[in-house]
């Protein structure tokens, strides 16, 4: 079902989006200081080409190691990033997202759109990983917590 949803939004509108993410990441990296932010539109790019069946990750809960995009001075760089370009990207995942809610047909798409929107907000420490592969993080890392819990 993924694939054919992932066509679909290939189709209609994510070839545009993720190219424009990818064209975003070019200009970045023409800048030295920019390269943070490059990256982070090269996995937002491709996220946008095929959404359907992956999910968005803080890269410390899936190593579990802490790295310079997920450390202060990636929040740093996050809190840049939302007040030059993140929260006008997020408006723009949002009214879209809001225009595909109203077609009742389009709510997966909408779905997609308002993951697009948390990511815009704050990309550089993030990665983008198969559903499958984020259930089984997030199980193994409540399992952690739990046994932490109890003293295990």
């Amino acid at each position: 079902m993924s694939t054919i949803m992932n066509v679909l939004w290939f189709v209609f509108g994510g070839l545009f989006m993720g190219l424009g993410w990818a064209f975003a990441g070019l200009v970045m990296y023409l800048s030295i200081i920019g390269i943070p932010w490059g990256r982070a539109c090269f996995v937002i790019a491709g996220f946008s080409f095929f959404p359907f069946g992956r999910t968005i990750l803080w890269r410390d809960e899936l190593t579990g190691r802490s790295d310079l995009g997920t450390s202060p001075l990636g929040f740093i760089g996050n809190v840049i990033w939302f007040l030059l370009f993140g929260l006008w990207l997020a408006v723009g995942h949002v009214v879209s997202a809001v225009a595909c809610f109203i077609t009742i047909i389009l709510i997966p798409f909408g779905i997609q759109h308002l993951k697009l929107a948390a990511i815009s907000m704050a990309p550089i420490g993030r990665t983008v990983v198969p559903n499958d592969v984020a259930d089984a993080v997030r199980r193994s890392n409540a399992e952690s917590h739990v046994c932490d819990q109890r003293g295990w």
